[in-house]
């Protein structure tokens, strides 16, 4: 009985934390292949991008669609592949809130940092910067962003430089999961905290929230899913040429889904965090509560769920789950870790539930935490230190392990014993 009644209070919670924004904009279906133009015709198949007449007919733009997520998908080595940036640069400047609601507190939190800027209180804080190899006709969403978190360094010099890449959620503020990253930090772990693509800084003018992240319009969703990839793999280049090297990810909701893609093109990416996940990309849009204004303009055109995954295959989690296991088949070198909440209406727990089976039966390196409370309550108290336990605690240990597994490699590179237990904790 109590099981019940938590259970409803928690779905009405989760339900006026979704709805209380009002500035979600209801945009018609647009298949977006002007999006995929510029890749496809960089790799010489543009031949499968339709004539206007074909854009014109409905059944026949969605084939055209579907084949070219296949298409993508087959060659997701380049279509998630890029050439390395050569104008990174730190950019020191006041922090900006950058809402993406008109909420009056967080108007007035806004007004209130802005006024510390203007009275000389604030202090800047360094940015990465550089151009992302995936451009759009935004300027300012091509120019990519990330809050750099340094880690003190160590006094030991021999202990390996490590720093993880952190993603928040959809329409996240430029101040979400700072704290995570200062925390990271006491670990002696560095930090970027990226900007994802139209997000904060990154957001076009045009917009209030970052809706050109995940719209009705199919291509620019696309671009922006591979665009987020991309812009991940060059901050760990960059990281790389400045010492580091030992590398993870976190991400949370949409943030999660970027971090998985990564972690499937990045061997690199060892320390795995994903913070609500889930398997299709479709699926999560058309279930999602946060995302009825986007099936809105998707039903109007008769499309259903199950079109709706074959036509974001190729930015959907379960499209790569065998080149995240790797050609061991067991995600080889990689440690995970899967949240996912009891009482999600964004991230349907059926979905979460099914990446949690797939590693299981695949025999991924993982741990699963479940939160008692839904998607947006994850933000609220006292379920977001719930859940940054969860997250911290994981990186803490994972990155820990990785400092041990040198260590044991250059005592055996040195010729020098390795105890049995230490090599079966391996």
């Amino acid at each position: 009985m109590f099981k019940g009644r938590y259970a409803r209070w928690m779905y009405d919670w989760e339900t006026r934390l979704t709805t209380r924004d009002e500035n979600r904009v209801v945009r018609p279906l647009e298949w977006g292949f002007d999006w995929l133009a510029p890749f496809l015709a960089s790799h010489g198949i543009s031949s499968v991008l339709p004539g206007p007449e074909v854009e014109r007919d409905p059944a026949a733009a969605e084939a055209a669609m579907v084949q070219i997520n296949r298409l993508l998908i087959r060659h997701s080595d380049k279509f998630f592949g890029y050439e390395r940036p050569t104008d990174y640069w730190l950019e020191e400047r006041y922090p900006e809130l950058y809402p993406t609601n008109v909420r009056p507190e967080t108007l007035v939190h806004d007004a209130a940092l802005r006024q510390q800027i203007a009275d000389g209180k604030a202090r800047k804080a360094q940015f990465l910067r550089f151009t992302s190899p995936e451009r759009t006709p935004y300027p300012e969403n091509d120019m990519v962003n990330a809050r750099w978190y340094p880690a003190p360094a160590h006094q030991d010099p021999t202990r390996p430089k490590q720093a993880i890449v952190v993603l928040p959620q959809w329409n996240a503020d430029a101040f979400s999961h700072n704290a995570l990253c200062a925390i990271f930090n006491r670990m002696g772990v560095s930090a970027l905290r990226l900007s994802k693509p139209y997000h904060d800084i990154r957001r076009p003018a045009e917009l209030e929230r970052s809706d050109y992240a995940v719209s009705a319009n199919i291509g620019r969703t696309i671009s922006a899913c591979r665009q987020a990839v991309i812009d991940i793999r060059c901050c760990l280049d960059w990281l790389e040429h400045q010492g580091y090297e030992h590398f993870g990810v976190l991400g949370t909701s949409l943030g999660s889904c970027y971090a998985f893609l990564a972690s499937a093109h990045d061997p690199r990416l060892r320390v795995n965090a994903f913070n609500h996940a889930s398997t299709a990309f479709g699926d999560v849009v058309w279930a999602g509560q946060s995302t009825r204004h986007i099936r809105q303009g998707l039903e109007q055109v008769g499309l259903t769920q199950q079109r709706l995954c074959e036509l974001w295959s190729a930015i959907s989690p379960v499209s790569y789950y065998q080149r995240f296991l790797g050609p061991d088949g067991h995600a080889a070198g990689k440690n995970c870790l899967l949240i996912y909440a009891e009482y999600d209406l964004t991230f349907p727990r059926e979905y979460s539930l099914q990446v949690v089976d797939a590693f299981r039966q695949n025999g991924v390196r993982f741990e699963p935490r479940v939160l008692p409370c839904g998607h947006y309550t994850t933000g609220e108290t006292p379920y977001k230190y719930l859940d940054g336990w969860y997250m911290g605690w994981f990186v803490y240990r994972a990155f820990k392990e990785l400092r041990k597994e040198k260590q044991l490699t250059l005592r055996s590179a040195a010729g020098a014993p390795v105890p049995e237990e230490e090599l079966a904790s391996r």
